[in-house]
């Protein structure tokens, strides 16, 4: 439970009827459930909410895909991207990331991505980060 927040710092209170249980480790149980239930969410919002077929074994495929769709943003972040924009959600980063990609700007014979995106910056370096990941040695 939050109690207040001032200059970036949180107050929060916990309560568990553990007994004998180390402040660090409750707390440790805790983060650890907010974490499942965000991946939860976010699954939620890439398509799991409403399993769409009525098949068990159709619908074990699409969530299977909501799967892979959930992984390649993670991956993606934990690999190329740093700072604030690496602990985003991935609603946020399939908003914000990946149409830069998907409308670069032809000039010439150079394609490249349009400058006023205000996301390009980020773009440019997560691509170059993941091209020196596939060079070898």
């Amino acid at each position: 439970m939050l109690i207040t927040e001032a200059d970036g710092m949180r107050i929060v209170c916990s309560a568990t009827n553990g007994v004998d249980i180390p402040i660090a480790g409750a707390e440790l149980r805790h983060r650890r459930r907010a974490c499942t239930e965000d991946r939860i969410w976010a699954a939620r919002d890439t398509g799991l909410r409403n399993l769409p077929l009525a098949d068990a074994a159709q619908n074990r495929i699409c969530s299977e895909i909501v799967q892979l769709a959930l992984d390649l943003p993670a991956w993606m972040s934990m690999l190329a991207l740093d700072g604030a924009v690496r602990g985003r959600e991935s609603k946020r980063l399939r908003l914000r990331l990946f149409p830069a990609v998907a409308q670069p700007v032809t000039t010439g014979s150079c394609r490249r991505l349009a400058r006023h995106w205000p996301w390009t910056q980020v773009v440019t370096t997560a691509s170059e980060r993941l091209q020196a990941l596939s060079k070898p040695g």
